[in-house]
């Protein structure tokens, strides 16, 4: 007569969840920056020399920024965001091809290849972004007052808005291929479109109107908020990005837990 089977504690359900995507991260940076010479080091070289690059420009053309002293602290505000928004969802939507191999076992699934990228990612953003700003507010005269709980409201709205839209392509590229090519096209004018190198307050009539709607400037309308204390941005609607980006998370993860066999069969 067979054992009867006995039911495995509620509890280790989350040790293996964490163990799954501790391991799935760790396997991430030996990968991505492991392999590289330097390493780490080009996650801020990358930031710092667009940084470099445009405050050297455009100080050629300008006297001063449209906001404050510092042409690097102005733009370092508008290109963070831009390029770790670009960076986190870019890694969302590669996480079922790149684990792939690694569904073969039972202990992996899509949401641990999705939380593990997006942690690392996440995490690897903040820290260039702190770094970078830290040292630009060190070692020139900005005359910034880092608000720091403003800058964590506007780091959460650009991680929710970044895990919503790379579940989302995740999902759009398992299923069509071709949408890869037309985020990237469409990504391409949101670089000019995003705040980097203006104000929104600058943007005429109406297409100031039409411009916000696009989540990243009240990112970046937020971030500025949060280095320059006479900065009103009244624009920025916090719950329009979070409500933007839960609900595509919520809607998209539905989609992969529905249609992510097939995604896979068909990498």
């Amino acid at each position: 007569m067979p054992a009867p089977l006995t039911r495995l504690p509620r509890h280790t359900a989350r040790p293996t969840l964490w163990r799954a995507v501790c391991a799935l991260i760790l396997r991430e940076m030996a990968t991505s920056h492991g392999r590289l010479p330097g390493g780490y080091l080009w996650a801020v070289l990358e930031p710092l020399l667009g940084i470099a690059l445009l405050s050297a420009i455009f100080a050629i053309s300008f006297q001063a920024p449209a906001l404050g002293t510092s042409f690097p602290l102005f733009y370092a505000s508008g290109l963070l965001p831009f390029l770790a928004f670009s960076d986190i969802t870019t890694k969302l939507a590669q996480a079922l091809n790149f684990s792939r191999p690694l569904f073969a076992y039972p202990a992996v699934g899509v949401l641990d290849a999705l939380l593990a990228r997006f942690l690392l990612a996440a995490g690897t953003q903040i820290a260039v972004s702190s770094l970078l700003i830290t040292g630009i507010l060190f070692l020139s005269e900005t005359r910034a007052i880092p608000d720091i709980a403003e800058l964590g409201r506007a780091a959460a709205l650009l991680l929710v808005l970044s895990l919503g839209i790379g579940i989302l392509n995740c999902l759009l590229i398992g299923l069509f291929p071709i949408w890869q090519r037309i985020w990237s096209i469409l990504m391409r004018p949101m670089f000019l479109l995003s705040g980097i190198f203006f104000t929104f307050e600058a943007v005429p009539l109406p297409w100031r109107d039409v411009l916000w709607w696009n989540p990243l400037v009240h990112v970046v309308g937020s971030v500025r908020r949060g280095l320059y204390p006479g900065y009103d941005a009244t624009y920025v609607s916090a719950t329009y990005v979070l409500a933007l980006g839960l609900g595509i998370a919520l809607l998209a993860g539905i989609g992969l837990l529905r249609w992510h066999r097939d995604i896979l069969s068909d990498l």
